[in-house]
């Protein structure tokens, strides 16, 4: 591993927010905490669509990974492969062609009909993150979008009745995409059915790994910090 490298990166991000807790658990897997710097970017007062962050990240959304040389990289997917691809061996993206390709494609899978299924439910169908945020909302789509997220999870239910993980038979970022919908699901209180046992059975092993303990327990700090002021 390079450290020069690695030195000096900044992740901004929002510290519960479902996206930024995908990164977050791949850094943890990785273990390169050490390594990355965090910047907050609150979601509820909507500073990631104001012009100062927008002029890191044209979408306005997080996270965003920040390198030493200004080098701004965005989106899951993309920060979670370059950081898995920079501290040694690829442990989450895959190192063959077919691990590669199978893990983009359920990692993808779990973005389109899940995660953001259950984004577009939150912003559309309930209050969001307020109006001064949410400037368009659309409930009946909201809606739809719901019941996509729920057929996703019958999706992925049959997925993990066959392998242990949701793109095979070892951990992936696609594992981590489908988590960051359960901490989305969580706070929007859409509930996983509990028929799906598949999925619930692999959701409560996750659960166990350390990274995602060292999230929820990150957030635990962070919100009694914040009540504490």
């Amino acid at each position: 591993m390079n450290t020069t490298t690695i030195a000096n990166m900044t992740i901004h991000d929002w510290f519960d927010g479902p996206y930024p807790a995908r990164v977050r658990i791949a850094v943890a897997e990785k273990q390169m905490q050490s390594q990355i710097r965090y910047e907050a970017v609150n979601l509820w007062t909507g500073e990631h669509k104001q012009p100062a962050f927008l002029a890191k990240n044209y979408s306005g959304t997080l996270p965003v990974l920040e390198l030493a040389d200004g080098t701004l990289i965005a989106e899951c997917t993309a920060i979670t492969e370059y950081l898995d691809n920079l501290a040694g061996t690829p442990t989450l993206s895959g190192t063959t062609p077919l691990e590669k390709g199978t893990i983009h494609m359920m990692s993808r899978r779990a973005e389109l009909e899940l995660l953001d299924a259950i984004s577009t439910y939150f912003h559309h169908a309930t209050p969001g993150l307020g109006p001064t945020v949410e400037l368009y909302q659309n409930r009946e789509w909201g809606l739809r979008q719901r019941d996509r997220a729920l057929r996703a999870m019958k999706y992925f239910d049959t997925v993990l009745q066959k392998q242990p993980y949701v793109a095979g038979e070892t951990f992936s970022m696609a594992d981590i995409t489908v988590i960051g919908a359960f901490i989305f699901a969580a706070i929007v209180k859409l509930p996983v059915p509990p028929e799906y046992a598949a999925l619930h059975a692999w959701h409560q092993r996750m659960q166990q790994r350390p990274s995602v303990i060292a999230w929820e327990k990150m957030v635990e700090q962070t919100q009694a910090t914040m009540a504490s002021k």
